[in-house]
């Protein structure tokens, strides 16, 4: 997948380039309405990536970042991945050479299996995905939006059968980011196919087995 659309919940608490605290603070707005999300403060979410480019805010070819550009050596899928249900939307690159950590790149937090994220907790999608349904491209600069996680249950009041326990939902009134096949989306939820992401922590036991394993 060529880009990448991440939730995070706000929780800063580990030491500095630590997994889960940015060197430079995130600002979000809340619920913003312009194109139903904002412009992220630059490198205030270095665990996003796109393609295998880390430490970028701006993608377009004029940017002078310190980027590293880094080789993937394998790409696990999920064995269970279901491009049509969308179950098991999860997928591991192992990286040829370990990442240069630093103000822009720092590892992402899991969540653990016993983590429990109730409904209405405040979280962050961000990403470099279409801002609108019928946009041509996408933008440069990295994107984020304040979401609140729905529970599974107001979640299949809408989308029914298709929601699994493997699933989460977040989406508001304004902003939600969603996948429009055959790449990501982010408009409003009136357009989304589906707007909700991969439940870590019931997939956290398959992340694990497979960092040991290779």
């Amino acid at each position: 997948m060529a880009f990448l659309w991440i939730v995070s919940c706000l929780a800063f608490i580990s030491a500095a380039y630590g997994c889960g605290t940015p060197a430079i603070t995130p600002q979000v707005s809340g619920y913003a309405r312009i194109v139903n999300g904002e412009e992220a403060v630059p490198h205030s979410w270095p665990w996003t990536y796109h393609v295998v480019i880390v430490g970028e805010h701006n993608k377009g070819s004029g940017s002078n970042e310190d980027i590293q550009k880094l080789k993937p050596a394998q790409v696990f899928t999920h064995p269970l991945w279901n491009p049509r249900t969308i179950n098991n939307d999860i997928s591991l690159i192992k990286l040829a050479s370990p990442a240069r950590l630093g103000p822009n790149v720092s590892p992402v937090c899991l969540a653990e299996s016993s983590d429990n994220f109730s409904a209405g907790t405040t979280c962050v999608t961000s990403g470099w995905g279409l801002t609108r349904y019928n946009a041509a491209n996408t933008p440069n600069l990295l994107q984020q939006a304040s979401l609140p996680l729905l529970s599974n249950e107001q979640c299949k009041q809408h989308w029914g059968s298709n929601i699994s326990g493997v699933m989460i939902c977040a989406g508001g009134a304004g902003a939600t980011s969603c996948m429009v096949r055959p790449r990501p989306l982010r408009v409003s939820p009136s357009l989304c196919l589906s707007p909700f992401y991969a439940r870590v922590t019931e997939l956290r036991s398959w992340v694990d087995q497979t960092l040991a394993a290779n």
